[in-house]
């Protein structure tokens, strides 16, 4: 295995983006839905209006000039090529900063955010942010054979850091960067300042536990969670090879079964450009298409869905829990993470906090770290 590490540009062949517009033009649209509303997915005149500007408007280069202004290096670590962002802070002292991403993200998620880390108002606040993409996700390799797991990406990431040369950093992560980044706190070594989770899991605790109001309605809004949304992580976890088929082939497709997700988990009032921009969909979007992970994103689920051991976490915590997103217990998150120090229930935002709220989850990092610098 080379240790190297590579220098990166994103830069997407011409060809490649003239195929996309004449897949988008041929696009052979299903009949429209039969009941109002989402209840039975993306809307036809919705997926038509975005794909339209996407075939028509969006532009590409233009968002792969805004990634590429951040400095991009791949290397390989246990046999696959990673890629990651690398944005180092211009102020002496700046804490290194992991930043994990999840499903259907990738490091485009970030992209409004790493400014707001590397140079803050107060530059005692300043991070250097390296964000990598997982593996089958975005630029890094797609794995050939099973195995990849949350557990396996983590020790990876561990890996990633070291090589970077930083032996003591802190870590956020979203989605399954979230259980990533915790499975990184169940086996630090003390290497890890803290974590900062959005999405953090535990087990119902031993001791029957009190539960608040808010408790219980965050187990009733994730049961609901389960019923109504529930069926993309199933396929993704039993038949990852299927849907990429499907996914893979048509664009239409990749967008309606990404943007469904952006649309019912981000905190708006029915328009999805007040929590976030077409732009910035799109480029999810984009890097999801050309970058031909349908399949090897989702499998993921297919190695890791129900299968995590939860394990406990010493390690100083913080988390923050966006009312879109839903939220376990507090008994049971803290006893699973013994070292909890901050708790934040924000009163707007959803499940993707950097690219609906950047300067409220920049402003939570910088607040719980400050202390652990």
């Amino acid at each position: 295995m080379s240790a190297a590490i590579t220098p990166f540009r994103i830069d997407i062949p011409e060809a490649d983006l003239t195929d996309l517009k004449d897949r988008l033009s041929r696009t052979r649209w299903p009949d429209a839905e039969t009941a109002p509303g989402h209840s039975q997915g993306m809307p036809l005149s919705l997926t038509r209006e975005l794909c339209a500007h996407w075939e028509h408007d969006y532009d590409w280069r233009a968002a792969e000039a805004r990634l590429n202004a951040v400095s991009q290096f791949r290397t390989e670590i246990d046999g696959l090529n990673i890629h990651f962002l690398h944005a180092r802070s211009p102020h002496p002292g700046a804490l290194p900063l992991l930043v994990s991403h999840g499903w259907p993200g990738s490091v485009a998620e970030f992209q409004d955010i790493v400014g707001l880390l590397t140079d803050p108002p107060d530059p005692a606040d300043a991070f250097h942010v390296v964000c990598p993409s997982l593996p089958g996700f975005g630029f890094s390799d797609k794995p050939s054979g099973e195995g990849w797991t949350a557990e396996r990406t983590a020790a990876a990431w561990a890996d990633l850091m070291a090589r970077l040369g930083y032996r003591r950093y802190a870590a956020h992560g979203v989605d399954w960067g979230s259980f990533i980044t915790a499975i990184m706190g169940e086996n630090d070594t003390g290497s890890l300042a803290g974590i900062h989770l959005t999405m953090p899991f535990a087990r119902p605790a031993q001791e029957q536990a009190e539960l608040s109001e808010r408790d219980l309605r965050g187990l009733a809004a994730m049961k609901e969670f389960q019923r109504q949304e529930g069926g993309y992580s199933v396929l993704q976890a039993t038949r990852p090879q299927t849907i990429g088929y499907a996914l893979t082939d048509s664009p239409a497709g990749q967008l309606a079964w990404m943007a469904e997700k952006y649309w019912a988990w981000s905190d708006h009032d029915g328009d999805l450009e007040k929590a976030i921009s077409r732009e910035r969909l799109l480029d999810a979007v984009s890097v999801g298409w050309f970058a031909a992970t349908a399949a090897s994103s989702a499998r993921i689920y297919w190695e890791s869905q129900n299968k995590l051991a939860l394990a406990p976490v010493a390690v100083p915590t913080a988390i923050s829990n966006f009312p879109k997103d839903g939220r376990m217990p507090r008994p049971w998150i803290e006893e699973r993470f013994s070292d909890l120090r901050r708790w934040t229930d924000h009163e707007h935002g959803g499940h993707f906090p950097a690219l609906e709220c950047p300067e409220v989850l920049a402003g939570e990092l910088r607040a719980f770290f400050r202390d652990l610098r």
